[in-house]
């Protein structure tokens, strides 16, 4: 139901930027008409410019106190939907948000400039700018996609990260990534879900650079894991900003052409990890959370009850993480 009124609202919404756009009145091109306007297009936005972009970023806690650095999902998302996490600021923890190269309000580049390894350098970037001095920890918090950027950062620095949450990764191989999406994404032909994506599909057409319509559209898709018919398990859609289509596009092309493995030097990071993962998500389950986590040498396995696989960011599914997640990085600080 949450979906259908969503989605009918952005049909309406959309209707009357159509109408707009006959009159001459509204471009969907222009910034800011159809999707929020970058860091790089409002300067009032909160930023940093690191490894040759400008990210939308911020920070909450003490400069000095240990790092916990938020990684949100996608690839494509934005960390909107996990502020609730600034509570560990005032538990004793400097908490950083980032939006991804090219992914909610940061700044957007061409399909051709994204790779992996750019990616893993705005993290490490993202890291030393906050970071204030040589001795202080530093912990990563990741979800979904972010959970595998995480560990692809730690497969290739397991001496830089001093503890990681890792809520639902699809995989640390291409392998387990395909296995969980073709679980959690193969929606029916006929389904509510795809029939809602796809209606706008005969309004809007987007070219490579045209990022607010492509990102559009794309936000469209991402609802679709809050509809009743997705075996994710969640609530209902998430609160966001803006989608990355490009970025999206870009890197899962990378990963279906050439493969990725970012296990080859997990056992080289003894620290334990706590690795989250839900009740209501179908697709994931306790064989899943396993198989991918026994990666890494030392796993303490947590399930969220009551919670779909945005288990961060729903207040059911937050209030039975917490204690969890504050505990274990209170045992590491």
């Amino acid at each position: 139901m949450k979906l259908q009124l969503f989605s009918l609202g952005l049909i309406l919404a959309l209707g009357c930027l159509i109408s707009a756009c006959q009159k001459g009145e509204l471009d969907p091109n222009q910034p800011g008409n159809l999707v929020p306007l970058t860091v790089d297009q409002d300067p009032s936005l909160p930023s940093i410019a690191v490894n040759g972009t400008q990210l939308h970023a911020e920070a909450f806690g003490h400069p000095d106190s240990a790092l916990l650095v938020v990684i949100h999902g996608g690839p494509g998302a934005d960390y909107r939907y996990l502020l609730n996490c600034k509570a560990f600021a005032d538990d004793g923890f400097r908490v950083v948000f980032y939006d991804q190269r090219g992914s909610g309000l940061s700044k957007r580049h061409t399909k051709d400039s994204y790779n992996l390894q750019v990616v893993w350098d705005d993290l490490e970037a993202v890291i030393e700018h906050y970071k204030t001095h040589a001795g202080q920890k530093v912990f990563l918090l990741g979800h979904s996609w972010g959970g595998m950027l995480a560990t692809a950062y730690i497969n290739a620095n397991p001496g830089k990260i001093d503890g990681a949450i890792l809520g639902e990764p699809g995989g640390f191989t291409y392998a387990q990534m395909r296995e969980y999406l073709d679980r959690s994404h193969g929606y029916s032909l006929f389904s509510e879900t795809l029939n809602d994506a796809v209606y706008l599909d005969q309004f809007l057409s987007g070219r490579g650079d045209e990022h607010e319509i492509l990102d559009y559209k794309f936000g469209l898709w991402a609802a679709a894991d809050g509809a009743k018919d997705s075996p994710v398990g969640n609530e209902g859609p998430l609160p966001t900003w803006r989608a990355g289509a490009v970025v999206f596009d870009a890197l899962f092309s990378i990963g279906e052409k050439d493969g990725f493995d970012w296990t080859t030097n997990l056992d080289h990071f003894d620290t334990t990890i706590l690795f989250v993962y839900s009740e209501n998500n179908t697709a994931y389950g306790e064989a899943h959370a396993s198989k991918v986590s026994s990666a890494y040498p030392n796993v303490q396995l947590f399930r969220v009850d009551d919670a779909g696989h945005d288990m961060l960011s729903f207040p059911r599914g937050w209030a039975n993480f917490y204690p969890v997640g504050l505990a274990y990085l209170n045992s590491l600080k």
